[in-house]
């Protein structure tokens, strides 16, 4: 079950990664910056929000989701400020890393509480779903390529900057993964595995997705709107946060207010 969820987390997160790669390796830095920021934002508000109207309302029980919340808010204020003299330097992506590794080792200890029963797979069925998986990520690794390419061309003809069409166009796309394992997770009873799933891809694009494409080459982007769409974030985060904690519950109006937050 553990293991489950980190893969979970990990692989709906894996378009920002290759994004962020891809545009350290370009020269384009600033276009996962603001994919980044984009992702954490829609995540907790427009995908949230479609989760919760899927699944009219989602009632948290698990007071572990509650605590995660709590340092999701953190570990999402943690770039700005390490982005406080306007660079993302290699040392920030390296201390990105070390909380990333933390926040692992700290959910993996914490899921270890709870029991679920396992269906084990025959090796056949293994074996094929390790192949999709491989096959997906290939086919994500080679789109990011033209997300990148494309993304930086618009941003040209649009005469903006590339931080903006990360937050608005590339952060939609990004975010597919986490919307369709939410519905499909409210529509088949597992509604908080879905909230989970959201929690931990905005701390691991937070973390790991950042270290990474700063140890690549430090981030440099347009500073206005980036603490701007920054503050945004954090906004999200604490909405989330008291919906969760104060009503250990998100209802169909609530999941319009983040809507609306959008």
């Amino acid at each position: 079950f553990t293991s489950g969820f980190i893969i979970l987390e990990f692989a709906t997160t894996l378009p920002e990664l290759f994004v962020g790669i891809n545009s350290a390796l370009t020269n384009n830095r600033s276009l996962s910056l603001g994919n980044i920021i984009g992702s954490n934002i829609a995540d907790l508000t427009l995908v949230l929000g479609i989760v919760i109207l899927a699944g009219r309302g989602i009632k948290i029980k698990s007071k572990v989701i509650r605590k995660d919340s709590f340092y999701m808010l953190l570990i999402a204020a943690l770039p700005i400020f390490l982005m406080l003299d306007h660079t993302l330097s290699r040392l920030d992506g390296a201390i990105l890393l070390i909380v990333f590794i933390v926040y692992i080792f700290k959910m993996n200890k914490e899921r270890k509480k709870f029991g679920k029963i396992i269906n084990h797979a025959t090796v056949y069925k293994m074996f094929n779903n390790i192949a999709l998986f491989i096959f997906s990520i290939i086919l994500l690794l080679l789109s990011s390529n033209f997300v990148v390419k494309f993304g930086v061309n618009l941003a040209h003809d649009l005469n903006v900057p590339l931080i903006l069409i990360g937050l608005f166009l590339i952060a939609l796309g990004t975010s597919i993964p986490e919307l369709v394992l939410g519905i499909r997770s409210a529509l088949t009873g597992h509604k908080e595995l879905s909230i989970g799933n959201l929690v931990g891809a905005v701390a691991i694009n937070s973390t790991l997705v950042l270290g990474i494409t700063a140890l690549i080459k430090p981030i440099l982007t347009h500073y206005t709107i980036f603490i701007t769409s920054a503050f945004f974030m954090l906004g999200a985060c604490l909405l989330f946060l008291l919906f969760v904690h104060f009503d250990k519950k998100i209802t169909i109006k609530q999941g319009l207010i983040l809507l609306l937050f959008y």
